[in-house]
């Protein structure tokens, strides 16, 4: 028995060294941790249970048969982050480059076949260099076998992207379909075709990091959430994400204890919105002092910064967050901004997280670049994805809700649940100057006159009161009483029940 010990001992210790000590410090040496170190980071200590630590592939193709490794370039299990149940698995750069084989996508496959069937996240840290050539259309197989997983994952359990290496060619279409990607700065890439090939087609000199590094992901694509500056920050602030998250579309948002007075009063917020109409204030500001602790864990910060989104805490339950942000192009949505929110909406109402929507929105862009780019389409994207939510929706309008923008952002008509202002909103087709042009054209060349008008105009429409009068705001509140009046309005919403007519899927406006 000793002996049949000693040898599982032996086995372990060979698949725990990977490729061996020589690559390990190649890794080290490019500033990026090894598989087994990133899942140690990742997990809570001792609580990682691994899967198929003895596989190796089956080619015997190229001389591949002399070079099998335990584990072939790939760690699976699961354990727990705070207590809670993830499964994980983790690509080895240090084993033939972390490549991809039939046996590498079938291990990732187990384990998110597993996480489907018992409801728990699964996070993928990437870090390959793509399918293995020596296999062929084998390695192809593979990953097509882990994009249908993903796909029938999608909204069923959540499911997070770390890309912590170079992630090409066809191995970039799984991270996409996940719900959340991050990245490390300097040290990750993603792209469907590398610097060489841009180069021999289109002529074009680009490095690495430009066409698919960190900054541009998250900048410019948008197929980014987040970038980090190390591997350990990344994997802290994956942790920290995942205590937002809920288990699966059953389980609903986590709660966990909170120190912070639901009836807290913050008189700052009376003062929040300048007097001038045209000056911009921080929205982040509202958010953190509505926030249990002011904790705010911002998706895609880096990009459509005219809207905010992103999960707190409301006596301790999870809430996504999607606001205007005013300093930005004065908080108009355009077509970035849409597709960000639309998407973040979609993933809140896939899995009962509750959305507030704090509004301060002057109306959509104007502008050739935005029409040819299909404004109409990517604005009703944001459009249906509030509409088709059945999530409690609590809303917020502090100051400018104007035309379509105001429909859009969560509006009574989009079943908005509770719809709230504060006395400096203004909820109106458009801003005074614009319609007081339209509507006394005849009179634009007397400027007391259309002064006259643009005062009368404001004192009708440059408040709240008209939609409250109509039932379309609920509420006109104080600013200071915000945090109060938003968490007992989710609280009222804790049992609300709606259901869409049934359908196969929708066919929302990609």
């Amino acid at each position: 028995m000793k002996d049949i010990l000693e040898q599982l001992e032996a086995r372990r210790a060979e698949a725990r060294a990977g490729g061996g000590e020589r690559r390990v410090e190649a890794q080290h040496a490019k500033g990026k941790l090894t598989a087994r170190e990133r899942i140690e980071l990742l997990l809570d200590d001792e609580s990682f249970e691994e899967f198929d630590t003895f596989v190796t592939h089956r080619c015997t193709d190229f001389g591949m048969a002399d070079n099998k490794i335990p584990g072939d370039g790939v760690i699976t299990g699961w354990g727990t982050i705070n207590g809670r149940q993830v499964y994980v698995y983790s690509q080895d750069f240090t084993v033939l480059g972390g490549s991809l084989s039939e046996t590498h996508a079938q291990k990732i496959c187990k384990v998110m076949d597993m996480a489907m069937q018992n409801g728990a996240p699964i996070i993928g840290l990437n870090d390959s260099g793509g399918a293995r050539i020596q296999e062929g259309v084998a390695s192809l197989a593979g990953y097509a076998e882990v994009f249908q997983r993903n796909v029938l994952a999608s909204g069923v359990i959540p499911q997070i992207s770390v890309i912590m290496g170079p992630c090409a060619g066809g191995a970039v279409y799984s991270p996409a379909m996940t719900d959340f990607i991050f990245m490390v700065k300097d040290s990750s890439y993603m792209f469907v075709t590398g610097p060489d090939v841009v180069k021999t087609v289109t002529n074009e000199v680009v490095t690495a990091e430009e066409l698919g590094g960190a900054t541009t992901h998250t900048r410019k694509s948008s197929v980014a959430d987040g970038a980090f500056e190390t591997d350990i920050d990344a994997l802290i602030e994956v942790r920290r994400l995942v205590d937002f998250l809920p288990q699966s579309n059953r389980s609903g948002p986590p709660v966990r204890p909170f120190f912070d007075d639901p009836l807290r009063i913050e008189n700052s917020l009376n003062t929040l919105v300048p007097d001038n109409p045209n000056m911009p204030y921080d929205m982040k500001e509202l958010i953190a002092k509505i926030a249990d602790e002011g904790d705010f864990f911002e998706i895609q910060e880096d990009f459509a910064k005219n809207i905010l989104t992103g999960f707190i805490r409301l006596e301790g339950s999870t809430v996504g967050v999607v606001a205007n942000q005013p300093m930005v192009l004065a908080g108009c949505l355009d077509i970035d901004s849409s597709r960000k929110a639309a998407r973040f909406v979609r993933f809140c109402d896939a899995f009962e997280i509750p959305i507030l929507t704090l509004v301060d929105v002057p109306g959509f862009l104007p502008g050739t670049s935005q029409e040819y780019g299909g404004v109409i389409k990517h604005g009703a994207k944001l459009l249906f994805a509030y509409g088709e939510a059945t999530v409690p929706k609590v809303t917020v309008i502090t100051r400018k809700a104007y035309g379509g923008a105001y429909d859009v952002m969560s509006s009574k008509h989009l079943r908005g649940d509770l719809n709230y202002a504060w006395p400096s909103a203004e909820i109106a087709v458009m801003g005074a100057k614009g319609a007081v042009e339209i509507l006394y054209r005849s009179e634009l060349g007397d400027s007391d006159k259309i002064a006259a008008r643009t005062a009368e105009y404001e004192k009708n429409f440059a408040n709240p009161f008209k939609a409250a009068e109509r039932g379309f705001i609920d509420e006109v509140i104080q600013p200071h009483s915000t945090r109060r009046r938003v968490c007992r309005a989710f609280a009222s919403l804790r049992g609300k029940k709606l259901q869409n007519p049934w359908k196969k899927h929708d066919n929302i406006p990609l």
